[in-house]
This record gives C-alpha cells, structure tokens and sequence, in this order.
C-alpha cells in the first residue's frame, strides 16, 4: 500500500509539514509506504477550465508546462492521499487548490480516478478559519468519491512560527489517531479484497 501526503504550505519544513510527517510516520509504522510532496518546490498552474481533459479523457490535463502530471500520477497510484494546508485568509493556500482543483477534473473525467481510495486533510492555524479550510479541503474528498476516516477531534493544530504547531499536543493526537484509522481502513480493505 502507498501514501501520499501533499504539503500546500510555501514553507518547507512549517507546521503544516510537521504534521504531514507526523501523519506519514505513522502510516509508515502501520507497513504503509509514503511520499511527501512539497508544493513549495514546484509550480502547479490554476485550472483554466477547458475542459480538455473531459474531450481526451487520457488522463492528462492541457496545462504541460508545470509539475502537475508526475504529482496527478502519484496521486492516482496511491491508495492513501493526505493533503495539509495552512490557513491562509480563511481558505486553504492557492497553490494547493490549483493541484486539486486539477487534479479533481482529471481524475473525474477519466473513470473517477481517485474513487474509494483513501484520505483526507490536515490544517493548521495562527488563531482561525482552520474550520472553514477543513471543510473546504473535505469537499474535495467527498466529490471525488473517497471515503474518509475520522479522528478524536477534527485534523486541526495551530501554530505559526515554524515548530509551534508541536506544542499542540491535542492536534498531534488527533493527527496520529486519523493516521491509525487510515492505516486500520486501509488494512482492513485490503483483507477484505484478499479473500473475495
């Protein structure tokens, strides 16, 4: 089994990978294997809605000249996807909407690719809007068809200067148990196709 966690935070290294790793360290004691994406090392353009890849259905999106095509790949052969974001005026950061955003069309438009795989958000917060990003962030799972475990609480810290969100000790915890649960899920599906 694979995972994948996508870090939406232009800081490398932030609160928002912290927890990412947090949640892909664990996976990765469960026997999953994992793979962080830095969005902060690549340049994903915003989605011109020209529905190409709807005309092609090749799984590709029209857009050639950024990193979109390897992280859509990596997305579509991960059973596991986690994605994290800080909050950034009340909505998750741009640059990881653009890889959603993206990513959801073309997976849409080629055999709801990412249907009944596995994931689901991880945000943080100075002091507010972590809700609203959590829910914005959760839509894009529910219209993919993917099914989400939960938690303790919501997959929420809050930090600012990097390191801070680790004095968070209850969203650590809750970040730990949704990874247990992603692991159980996953493991338990797997049994399950094993002997059908």
């Amino acid at each position: 089994m694979k995972a994948v966690g996508i870090c939406g935070s232009p800081r490398v290294e932030g609160n928002t990978e912290i927890l990412l790793r947090i949640c892909l360290n664990r996976l990765e004691e469960e026997g999953i294997s994992t793979d962080l994406i830095r969005l902060a090392e690549h340049t994903i353009e915003p989605c011109r809605a020209c529905m190409q890849c709807f005309k092609n259905r090749d799984g590709k999106c029209s857009i050639r000249s950024d990193d979109f095509h390897p992280m859509f790949e990596k997305m579509r052969d991960a059973d596991i996807i986690v994605v994290g974001s800080p909050v950034y005026f009340g909505s998750a950061t741009p640059n990881l909407m653009a890889l959603l955003d993206r990513a959801g069309y073309v997976a849409r438009a080629n055999q709801q690719s990412f249907s009944r795989k596995l994931g689901g958000p991880i945000v943080v917060a100075r002091r507010a809007g972590q809700n609203f990003t959590y829910a914005q962030l959760l839509m894009w799972y529910m219209i993919n068809d993917m099914i989400v475990p939960g938690s303790s609480y919501w997959n929420i810290a809050f930090g600012r200067q990097i390191g801070e969100v680790e004095q968070d000790e209850e969203g650590r915890r809750t970040v730990i148990r949704f990874a247990e649960n992603l692991a159980w899920l996953a493991h338990r599906l797997s049994d399950t196709s094993m002997s059908s």
